[in-house]
């Protein structure tokens, strides 16, 4: 006789919610998920694997992460006690929700913008309030006081005002007077994603200072090349860190990953010619798309938003992934319908895209597609 077992439900703000994902197919050319089109360094590699090597796999990695927060605070002119450090952005986005953020407090975001800054903010039991962007994507100063106006009388407003920027998946760089008045106007956390931030002409980490509710998130998957190794960091007042610390699990950075974002800091030269390529290859990419029956957005980041102006964009991105290459479609988010987004990759997958994309849309035209 078997017994019927009642299984446990989730929370039930959770039950309606969907994971963020970004689709896994396999291609030619991949172009969905702004990686690096290039790897690391072969002396990082090298010097990793001797590292690696000599590691004490019987014993826990350093709980503070020290020598990897030092060589990023050394990179940014601070003190290390400025610096946490996780596994990849998002789990930063995640202690920071955990921490000022949760259950009876609210967070506000622009759209569109990175999903996941709601997403987290929600799993972590706060109410996600959603502002709209301007016309063109970007934010204004009265964008930011519109949106925190919106809040009713007596609520205290959001807990955290997250900014992207550049934004993904629009890749709209915002100017350093908007967030110079969301610290002024906000009541709560300004955290600026700068996951994009070396590809832009200028970052918010010079705001950062003790006596500021600003914190600057960074990652090293995208212009260190290393989406691999999962490591994230943000800059941010002294006391806020040590709250952070109180919240994250023991132990959660291993020691291979401290090693990898260690030694990467040795290359900081490697990684500054990789993002001059890029953003030339960016700009290149940019005026060939303005050629074609397509509308494109400036972008500061090392992506392309476009949309296709005579085909759907659920047709363009199936006539791409038959023809191996694979970008992101983001048709179904919030304000950008019909809507595509391209990595920048290689001149020789950037060109196979472009051929790919003139094929499809020749294809829409003439009635083939």
């Amino acid at each position: 006789m078997t017994s019927t077992v009642t299984r446990p439900k989730p929370r039930s703000d959770l039950l309606a919610m969907e994971g963020y994902h970004s689709p896994q197919v396999d291609v030619h050319v991949r172009l969905n998920t702004n990686e690096s089109p290039v790897a690391p360094p072969v002396a990082w590699q090298e010097t990793l694997a001797d590292e690696v090597a000599g590691i004490d796999f019987h014993r826990y990695p350093d709980r503070a992460a020290l020598a990897l927060r030092r060589g990023i605070a050394e990179l940014h002119g601070v003190e290390s006690a400025n610096v946490f450090v996780a596994n990849g952005s998002n789990e930063v986005l995640q202690t920071l929700c955990l921490t000022f953020a949760g259950a009876g407090r609210s967070i506000l975001t622009f759209e569109p913008s990175y999903m996941l800054h709601s997403h987290i903010g929600r799993i972590s039991g706060a109410v996600a309030v959603a502002a709209e962007r301007d016309a063109d994507f970007a934010i204004s100063t009265a964008t930011i006081d519109a949106a925190l106006h919106s809040f009713p009388d007596g609520d205290p407003g959001p807990s955290i005002l997250f900014l992207c920027s550049p934004n993904n998946p629009t890749g709209v760089v915002d100017g350093r007077e908007v967030i110079e008045h969301a610290l002024l106007r906000a009541p709560g956390l300004v955290v600026v994603d700068e996951a994009y931030g070396q590809f832009a002409s200028w970052t918010a980490l010079d705001l950062v200072e003790e006596n500021r509710n600003l914190v600057v998130v960074r990652t090293f998957s995208k212009t260190w090349a290393m989406a691999a190794a999962r490591i994230g960091y943000l800059v941010g007042p002294r006391w806020l860190v040590e709250e952070l610390d109180k919240v994250v699990l023991p132990y959660h950075l291993d020691a291979m990953k401290q090693a990898a974002g260690r030694l990467a800091l040795r290359f900081d030269n490697d990684m500054r010619e990789r993002v001059a390529t890029l953003v030339a290859e960016r700009e290149r990419l940019a005026a060939s798309l303005a050629r074609l029956p397509v509308q494109v957005w400036p972008s500061g980041a090392n992506f392309i938003l476009f949309r296709p102006l005579h085909v759907g964009a659920d047709n363009v991105w199936q006539g791409l992934v038959e023809r191996g290459v694979l970008v992101r479609n983001c048709a179904s988010w919030p304000r950008l319908d019909g809507c595509l987004r391209v990595t920048i990759g290689t001149t020789s997958e950037d060109d196979q895209f472009l051929a790919a994309l003139s094929d499809v849309l020749c294809d829409a035209v003439n009635g083939d597609g």
